[in-house]
């Protein structure tokens, strides 16, 4: 094991959520004796702001600025969303840990809490992510999906600014009425009580009072798009802290079948005594386990971010519980299956599952994914999802 006199220094995106797990990542190696820095890294994903994420880069426009720092030794290591990370890799770099899993699922979130049965015919809803827009619409093909980016926390207030803003609007409105007919002296009814019942139970300017500071910037907001819902990473929305502002509606893993690797956080490392040294410390067996035969079925099928993949591996005992669905992307068509493979030979397993999937068709749907998504780059790894989670 490798002992360190000097702080070792962790690579992270800028953004609330990335900090949040990054430090998640440092606490956990700083309980075990080691001290360890937090790094921010602007990254080419930070930098593109109107592109849809399957069309950001080559090799993950996300994670490539952070792993150039590692190989450099600029920084020692670099976490990273599991998902976000292409599964090809630099010759010498490595994932020295994977951490255990948060929850992989995916959710839908709304201001008031409904379920996707309960949405209206036609209802908008946002996310950038090709997979589950085509889950969506397998599910219910009257759903106009649109594109959504941004941060965890920017999805939210985009979601949120239209319900704040007319709230607004509507208790403006009343309280204006109230004051105008309270200014009615001459003509009020004589039998009428001295004073009409407001109609809310604060100001408006109590109300905006006591707002959060993110609502308040949430209301600010121009939104081009009126969402009547949006889809998350479970796991994201929990670790940005912001479930107290939204309703949440869990999406059957079995129908909604998550991105590879989502909820899973990945340190890389250039191989040596370090990436040792932090694998002895954090990795998680069963997590481990879990995102490899997700990853070696997204890499053997070669989907890349052009194509809707979700893949779930759960590890119970001596068997990996593994779904796989491969869609169109307008969820017309689909190829999956749900298999238990043996996690003594788990990659080998893997790599079979994927083959089988290609045989059935899994090939023919990527290959049209591929030509319908003109400019999309195929090495891209699906994860390019970046809800940041």
């Amino acid at each position: 094991m490798t002992t360190r006199g000097e702080t070792l220094r962790l690579a992270t995106r800028g953004s609330d959520l990335a900090l949040r797990q990054a430090a998640t990542v440092r606490d956990s190696l700083s309980s075990r004796r080691l001290s360890v820095e937090l790094v921010e890294v602007e990254t080419t994903g930070d930098q593109i702001r109107d592109e849809l994420i399957h069309r950001l880069g080559k090799t993950g426009a996300f994670v490539r600025s952070l792993d150039e720092k590692v190989l450099e030794g600029e920084l020692d290591a670099a976490v990273h969303s599991m998902k976000d990370m292409p599964t090809e890799r630099p010759e010498r770099l490595v994932v020295a840990a994977v951490p255990e899993r948060a929850a992989a699922e995916d959710v839908l979130v709304t201001p008031d809490g409904r379920s996707l049965d309960e949405l209206p015919e036609g209802a908008t809803v946002g996310t950038s992510s090709l997979r589950r827009k085509a889950q969506l619409l397998a599910e219910r093909d009257d759903l106009t999906v649109e594109p959504l980016r941004g941060n965890v926390d920017t999805r939210i207030a985009k979601l949120l600014a239209p319900s704040l803003q007319q709230e607004h609007q509507e208790r403006h409105e009343a309280e204006q009425e109230h004051e105008g007919d309270a200014g009615d002296g001459d003509d009020a009814d004589p039998d009428a009580d001295e004073e009409e019942e407001h109609p809310y139970d604060r100001t408006v300017e109590e109300w905006f009072d006591d707002l959060t500071e993110f609502e308040r910037r949430a209301m600010e907001r121009d939104p081009d798009v009126e969402y009547d819902a949006i889809v998350l990473a479970k796991a994201g929305l929990h670790r940005a802290g912001l479930t107290r502002y939204v309703g949440m509606s869990d999406l059957d893993p079995d129908r909604f079948v998550p991105a590879p690797g989502q909820g899973a956080l990945a340190v890389t490392a250039v191989d040596g005594d370090l990436a040792l040294d932090i694998k002895d410390r954090l990795d998680d067996p069963q997590t481990r386990v879990e995102t490899t035969v997700e990853r070696t079925i997204l890499e053997e099928l070669g989907g890349g971010c052009v194509a809707p993949i979700g893949v779930h591996a759960h590890l119970e005992g001596g068997v990996v519980h593994t779904r796989v669905r491969v869609l169109s992307q307008d969820g017309t068509e689909e190829v999956s299956v749900g298999r238990d493979i043996p996690a003594e030979y788990h990659i080998d397993a893997a790599q079979d599952l994927a083959a089988e999937l290609a045989e059935q068709g899994a090939d023919d749907l990527i290959a049209e994914a591929k030509r319908d998504s003109t400019g999309a780059d195929d090495d891209a790894a699906t994860a390019r999802e970046e809800d940041e989670e």
